[in-house]
């Protein structure tokens, strides 16, 4: 019996969906997509791509093909970003029982599509991820630093999520193949600002999930260069902290809060400069402290916890004036507070300081997020 009769035998033909995620990739798409379109020749087959508005000629490549057969769809999102959202949007708009998601940069072999739904029909899975790690993969598209810091994350995610979740090897994989009727309402309460899909889908599904693993072939990218940035590293950290605060606290709270943490070492450092360097007394150089720092505050939380709708050109000086002006009351009420403590309570810098900066976070975190980058 041939490969391919075994593959018909074996793989239901209940239809499939191959979501596609896209942000300039108008030089690997049309091959990826030829590649994928062969396995209608098992089962029913949609192709959907979903491209954040790409300026390299991706989406007039896609929709060049979707013209030409109607397996290829296309999302063309505008005002709408980030890899997460853009596999939520795609599962929830995908027509078929089964879908699969994979990387559009040619680093996820197709022939490990038909092994992921081989695993997901055979052995009754609610998801199946595509790893780098276990025995038989092979990586031949990452550093050796990517694969330390993949090794790292897989490390912290696995001792964060349920302990069902224990058995799998790469919890930050891009692969996975998915039973929508099983996986979709879970997929709905993604929150699409999390760090990688995979793990805000375990995170949420508290191990109701039966999830199995295939082994990848892990390419090289055909073209382009890795997406992987500190804000990347920033939002797995964010992820991490909220799954350990099972998930009450809000995503942006928890960066907001990071994000002052770091402030408050800003306006320490800088009140003990002043007072040593000048001689500036406390009072003196507490004001000039808290600006520096809230100003720090600001041009962290815009390229990070604010990053969708990050201020830019003369934006950012007028987001910078509005986000002092909102912090103006509790930074009057830090210093008052500060000022306070440290003449009447105790002469300790850092305690009067600290307890000046407590009060204000709250009112900060709601103010700037409504006024300033207007969020909810």
């Amino acid at each position: 019996m041939s490969s391919t009769q075994q593959t018909v035998e074996t793989t239901s033909p209940a239809g499939l969906s191959i979501v596609l995620p896209t942000f300039n990739e108008g030089d690997s798409i049309a091959s990826v997509i030829g590649s994928l379109l062969t396995l209608s020749e098992q089962e029913p087959l949609e192709i959907l791509v979903v491209d954040d508005d790409s300026s390299d000629g991706t989406t007039e490549t896609v929709r060049a093909m979707a013209l030409r057969d109607p397996r290829i769809r296309i999302i063309h999102r505008l005002g709408r970003s980030g890899l997460a959202s853009a596999i939520k949007e795609g599962l929830i708009d995908a027509i078929h029982p089964r879908a699969i998601v994979m990387d559009s940069d040619g680093q996820h072999e197709p022939a490990s599509v038909l092994d992921a739904l081989r695993m997901l029909d055979q052995q009754h899975l609610d998801l199946v991820a595509g790893s780098r790690f276990l025995d038989q993969s092979e990586i031949r598209g990452l550093s050796d630093r990517r694969t330390d810091g993949s090794n790292l994350a897989n490390a912290l995610a696995r001792r964060s999520l349920p302990a069902s979740y224990r058995h799998l090897t790469d919890y930050m994989s891009g692969f996975m193949a998915l039973n929508l009727s099983r996986c979709l309402p879970l997929v709905r309460q993604v929150d699409v600002n999390g760090f990688k899909f995979l793990y805000e889908l375990l995170a949420i599904s508290r191990g109701r999930l039966k999830v199995g693993e295939i082994p990848l072939i892990f390419q090289p990218r055909r073209h382009g260069s890795s997406k992987l940035d500190s804000a990347i590293l920033w939002d797995f950290l964010v992820s991490l902290l909220h799954t350990a605060s099972l998930r009450l606290l809000p995503r942006r709270a928890i960066s907001f809060g990071l994000v002052g943490a770091s402030g408050v070492l800003v306006q320490l450092i800088t009140t003990a400069l002043l007072m040593s360097l000048p001689g500036l007394s406390f009072q003196q150089a507490l004001p000039i402290a808290v600006i520096t720092a809230a100003s720090s505050n600001y041009l962290i939380n815009n390229a990070l916890t604010f990053r969708d709708r990050r201020q830019r050109g003369t934006r950012l000086l007028r987001g910078l004036l509005k986000f002092l002006l909102v912090a103006s009351l509790p930074a009057l009420a830090n210093v008052g507070l500060a000022t306070s403590f440290y003449t009447l309570v105790n002469e300790h810098a850092i305690w009067a300081q600290l307890a000046g900066i407590v009060v204000v976070y709250v009112w900060n975190y709601a103010a700037s997020s409504r006024f300033v980058w207007n969020t909810p």
